[in-house]
């Protein structure tokens, strides 16, 4: 069985990345970011095992499908990196090389009560399962959009 769970069919991919400077202040989208020991740099992220937060592009539609509308942005549910192509919940406690960085998948990154109010009447819901990882940074780095995401064994 441990060999059936460490396979994926393909490696996934960084189809965005986003900053959060403040608190309930906008996201800001960009191209490449490095990654310190504390998260993405210029962004208010945690240290330790919720320093990165990411979540699967895929997951975006679902939510909106939930809602009843078209895939939700990415800058709503504030997670840093939308990656495409890889379960992040069969990453659980491994490690993954994204551009130069290295992360470790630590666990679920649940909504926040804000999702109400950023989606609407059953947004909180619509998120719960669907909100993404969150990782913490074991090698700094630079990841840039179109980077792999690839466990290391």
């Amino acid at each position: 069985m441990a060999d059936l769970i460490a396979r994926f069919a393909q490696a996934g991919q960084v189809k965005w990345i986003g900053l959060r400077p403040g608190r309930h202040v906008d996201m800001v989208a960009v191209e490449a970011v490095e990654i310190g020991h504390a998260g993405l740099d210029g962004d208010r992220s945690r240290k330790g095992k919720r320093a990165v937060t990411l979540v699967q592009a895929e997951h975006l539609a679902a939510i909106g499908g939930f809602l009843g509308c078209g895939p939700v942005a990415p800058e709503v549910l504030r997670r840093n990196l939308v990656v495409s192509g890889i379960n992040l919940l069969g990453l659980r406690g491994r490690e993954v090389g994204l551009g130069t960085a290295v992360l470790r998948i630590t666990g679920p990154c649940a909504p926040c009560s804000r999702m109400e109010a950023a989606l609407g009447e059953g947004g909180y819901a619509a998120v719960r399962g669907h909100g993404g990882m969150t990782a913490e940074v074991l090698r700094p780095g630079r990841v840039a959009i179109g980077d792999a995401v690839q466990p290391i064994d």
